[in-house]
């Protein structure tokens, strides 16, 4: 896939349908990648989709979408620096199957654009990925990700860990 066959945009408040479904889709797909349930999020009313949505133009925060020609949404990530903190953070991550690797680029398109946007905030992006998630590390750290050896609990199961990786902007 290259540049031609997709798009990268912020995501706006009238994009409210599209980023549900591709949320739904996303915990679908990957349960132990986000903070979330389906079923908590299959919950939410249009309100918070729409704020959800609003996201991509936030102050401090940004959330893009990857669209193919046929106008599917295939692939998202977002950014935003934590109340009280200096350096942004790359959240909900996510890129439909048919679309992931480096030959397709949609990983690689979407975080460039992310981390354009981290530069502007600091000099460094930090991510937590679920122990667990041997095929995410794995992307993170062929993109300039390490381990910083600081974990958290897992939201969902405090019992499991989310390992903290960086990368130098």
């Amino acid at each position: 896939m290259s540049a031609r066959e997709y798009s990268i945009r912020r995501t706006v408040e009238s994009d409210w349908r599209n980023v549900r479904e591709l949320r739904l889709e996303m915990l679908r797909d990957t349960p132990i990648g986000y903070a979330e349930s389906y079923d908590t999020a299959a919950a939410r009313g249009e309100a918070e989709w729409r704020m959800r949505a609003a996201r991509g133009t936030a102050e401090h925060g940004i959330v893009l979408a990857a669209i193919d020609t046929a106008g599917r949404w295939v692939g998202t990530m977002g950014g935003y620096v934590p109340e009280h903190e200096v350096h942004p953070t790359l959240v909900g991550v996510y890129v439909a199957p048919a679309h992931r690797g480096r030959r397709r680029g949609v990983t690689d398109a979407l975080l460039e654009a992310i981390e354009d946007w981290a530069r502007a905030e600091s000099t460094r992006l930090t991510l937590h990925v679920h122990e667990d998630n041997a095929r995410a590390r794995a992307a993170y750290e062929r993109r300039g990700f390490v381990q910083t050896g600081h974990t958290v609990p897992y939201s969902l199961d405090p019992r499991r860990r989310e390992l903290e990786m960086i990368k130098r902007l």
